[in-house]
């Protein structure tokens, strides 16, 4: 079953503009498979995904596409050093326990891996801090502190630190906007740290 590139999340789209034809991708918890069925179709990509969900890896696998169910953390650890020209961590990291060991596992089997996450620093966000003094909501991370299942937020400043820290090296940053859907949005040049709800970030270890 084919997927046409509008009816997928925007950042999903954005992402699939960055991956070069004939590609070796992995795609961590890659649900349904959209971004796979698209990147195989249309960039002819060597795919392969892990996902946690039963149900979702089923429809992966329904499909025709190369999907492991099981945990990225643990799965991760089998593959051969280099084996994929990109892995791709979207909208997860926010629920990974260990970021840093995840990422190095990422860098040790692909040339380039690309991370995004929800924008804790937007100004909605700020502004509900500021005035309300409670735990902010917001379209990307609608949960309530005590039922959701980020286990962090992450800024983009914090990322940018983050990947200095450990040694990887900012390809690309792209900052987007999505509509309530999210199967729309804009990429924002402008104050980022601001306006962006999401992050999202070409990295490869530095030398």
């Amino acid at each position: 079953m084919s997927t046409a590139i509008d009816t997928m999340r925007f950042d999903l789209r954005v992402i699939a503009s960055r991956i070069e034809p004939g590609s070796r991708v992995l795609d961590l918890g890659c649900g349904g498979g959209d971004l796979l069925a698209w990147l195989a179709e249309n960039k002819q990509v060597i795919g392969s995904g892990i996902e946690q969900d039963k149900t979702k890896a089923a429809q992966c696998i329904s499909r025709g596409l190369s999907v492991v169910q099981g945990d990225m953390n643990e799965e991760v650890d089998d593959y051969p050093d280099k084996c994929f020209d990109y892995v791709i961590l979207s909208q997860t990291l926010q629920q990974v326990w260990e970021p840093a060991r995840l990422l190095y596992s990422l860098s040790r089997i692909g040339r380039r891996f690309i991370v995004s996450f929800p924008n804790f620093s937007h100004y909605s966000i700020r502004l509900q801090l500021l005035f309300r003094g409670m735990a902010p909501k917001s379209e990307q991370l609608p949960y309530n502190w005590y039922d959701t299942p980020n286990i962090r937020v992450i800024t983009l400043k914090d990322f940018r630190r983050f990947a200095r820290d450990v040694g990887y090296r900012i390809v690309e940053e792209i900052a987007i906007k999505t509509d309530t859907d999210a199967g729309s949005g804009c990429i924002i040049r402008r104050f980022a740290d601001l306006r962006a709800t999401y992050g999202i970030f070409i990295i490869e270890k530095q030398a």
